[in-house]
């Protein structure tokens, strides 16, 4: 079976994907994976096929506001689509789509009545469990948390609302909503395979058929990688380090992010690795080391603690290597899964990344690194977690939905 999974987003949104994509291939498949230029050699690197997808060009031109945003995401998602439909050849057998690909993901499918599987980071169905994964969203009760839930999809609709419109001209399909469309893939039980761990999110009693959570899909590695001489020889001159990175966030706030985790380090009694990350972090220091890219499989399991901005990805990684964590979200989803490694015992109280200081982040480095309650339940989840297989799961899934 000839696959094309589809993403776009930043790199937690696709590294995901290429553990998923080596899985299907090593099963017997045939996986393209489409996603921006930036991330050609990370698939490549994996094995797949690498598929082009337009630049992110949201936040090209002026306004800040929520409306100038709006419409600046509404014009990327329209290049999106022309994209899109670009990447798919006539031999695609099977579409997987992630949650940002996958409203416009349906209307190739119509149009070249092949089918298609959602294969989500996040949660989106509404639900009364928690309230939708969107900045600023709080609890409302369970009435309150779905009606939220139904209302964010509403305004996901009216985004990708000229989106759907150029991508049906296009492809020759009558008019058709974004909204009417994904009602109808709802009413349709539209299967969408979720990659996180019911550990961190069980799955909803109130989702509709269709809807399951399968576990995580790991990035790719190479099973012979290693980690740098330089990494190894710190990692060896004392007691384990605290890991310090903010992966793509944060981008030109460097410098002073830098100096307060190096001061909070300290204040901890605490050796220190700076994962550079479009922050740019850096410092200098026999306590402290600073990185680029490494593996987070390879590095987190030899770390006291790692100190991230709570994305999806560095989330179950952490708990994975079943150290605990201190989160500093910074937007989108993050908040949400920083609240369940709270909720979990696997990390402190979140620090909202507008309220980080030298003090907050120290007290909290004291209290993940020096009460064993944080390490114990990391610890307990990553035995959890070692015996998912979400990879598997979505194999079989997949085949058992396409006769494949």
């Amino acid at each position: 079976m000839r696959i094309l999974i589809a993403t776009a987003g930043s790199h937690g949104d696709v590294a995901p994907y290429t553990g998923l994509g080596a899985a299907l291939r090593r099963a017997g498949h045939e996986v393209a994976l489409a996603a921006t230029d930036a991330f050609a050699p990370l698939v490549r690197d994996a094995g797949l096929e690498f598929r082009r997808l337009p630049a992110d060009a949201r936040m090209r031109g002026g306004g800040t506001g929520n409306r100038a945003l709006m419409r600046a995401a509404a014009a990327f998602l329209a290049e999106l689509g022309q994209g899109f439909a670009d990447a798919v050849d006539d031999g695609t057998d099977l579409l997987l789509l992630s949650a940002t690909t996958a409203p416009l993901g349906w209307h190739l499918t119509e149009a070249l009545g092949i089918p298609g599987v959602g294969v989500y980071l996040q949660p989106t169905a509404p639900t009364g469990d928690f309230p939708p994964l969107v900045p600023g969203a709080r609890p409302l009760g369970r009435l309150g948390n779905r009606a939220a839930g139904s209302f964010a999809l509403r305004m996901a609709d009216r985004v990708h609302e000229e989106a759907v419109a150029k991508l049906r001209h296009r492809l020759d399909l009558p008019p058709a909503s974004a909204a009417g469309t994904r009602r109808r893939r709802e009413r349709d039980n539209w299967p969408v395979l979720h990659g996180f761990s019911p550990t961190l999110v069980p799955r909803p009693s109130d989702w509709r058929p269709g809807l399951e959570v399968v576990g995580n899909w790991w990035p790719h590695h190479d099973p012979a990688a290693r980690l740098p001489a330089e990494v190894e020889d710190f990692l060896s001159a004392g007691d384990r380090p605290v890991l310090i990175g903010f992966g793509s966030m944060a981008s030109g706030d460097g410098e002073r992010l830098s100096g307060i985790a190096v001061r909070a380090l300290r204040r901890a009694g605490l050796r220190g690795i700076l994962q550079a990350g479009s922050a740019g972090l850096a410092a200098d220091g026999d306590d402290v080391l600073t990185i680029g890219h490494v593996p987070h499989a390879l590095l987190f399991p030899r770390l006291a603690a790692v100190v991230h901005h709570g994305g999806a990805g560095t989330s179950a990684a952490a708990l994975r290597a079943g150290v605990p964590a201190v989160t500093v979200p910074v937007t989108a989803d993050q908040p949400f899964w920083a609240g369940r490694l709270a909720a979990l015992g696997a990390a402190p109280d979140p620090i909202p990344f507008r309220s980080l200081t030298v003090e907050r982040l120290a007290d909290s480095l004291g209290r993940a690194v020096g009460r064993r309650a944080h390490g114990r339940a990391a610890e307990e989840a990553a035995k959890r977690l070692a015996a998912e297989d979400g990879a598997g799961r979505t194999l079989r899934a997949v085949e058992r939905l396409t006769g494949g």
